[in-house]
């Protein structure tokens, strides 16, 4: 399709490839791989809430890598003893549930996530992760569904989520955004990369 409309629009394909993802990013057309693109609304999505639900996960992902690596890095900087005190609460969380269902995992995996982002004391950094936490939060127990992964290691990834936690009661600022962005680089080792 892309090739008939650069030719016909006269133009290349990569711009047709830019103008689609445009179109996509204010909610207009949603592309599914193998089937082509589809006409989702008539005018821009303008609310922030609306374009969220509609956005691919993977999209979610690489705002959430952005938000939260730095949110580990400010966190480690600032963080209090109620701070630290939290994110091991929410430690133990996930861990508890990972005897729980994929979607009680995600839930207590979202909450310790956003213990570490409040730890930032940024309001408009945890604003905006509690914006898309519900996108997020559904995209991961489907990818979860899928891969399987928490059959061989039901607390997947418990070893990173610790350090995490000794990364930022240091106040080692780089290391904890590397292993925050190590993790989420790889979410689903060798099941699902995101792209």
């Amino acid at each position: 399709m892309r090739r008939s409309t650069a030719r016909g629009l006269g133009v290349g394909r990569s711009t047709v490839r830019e103008a689609l993802r445009a179109l996509a990013g204010a909610g207009l057309v949603r592309p599914r791989q193998g089937a082509g693109v589809f006409v989702t609304a008539a005018e821009e999505v303008r609310d922030w809430p609306t374009r969220l639900r509609r956005a691919a996960v993977t999209d979610v992902y690489e705002v959430r890598m952005a938000v939260e690596v730095h949110a580990a890095r400010l966190a480690a900087r600032r963080r209090t003893v109620e701070d630290v005190v939290a994110m091991e609460r929410a430690l133990e969380g996930r861990r508890a549930a990972s005897a729980s269902s994929d979607a009680d995992f995600v839930d207590a995996d979202i909450a310790f996530h956003a213990a570490v982002v409040a730890a930032a004391h940024n309001p408009v950094l945890a604003d905006l992760f509690g914006e898309f936490t519900p996108v997020l939060r559904e995209g991961l127990v489907e990818l979860l569904a899928l891969t399987d992964l928490r059959a061989t290691d039901p607390n997947t990834a418990d070893e990173a989520h610790a350090a995490l936690v000794r990364a930022v009661a240091d106040g080692d600022a780089e290391a904890a955004a590397e292993i925050l962005r190590a993790e989420l680089e790889d979410p689903f080792p060798g099941q699902c990369p995101l792209p």
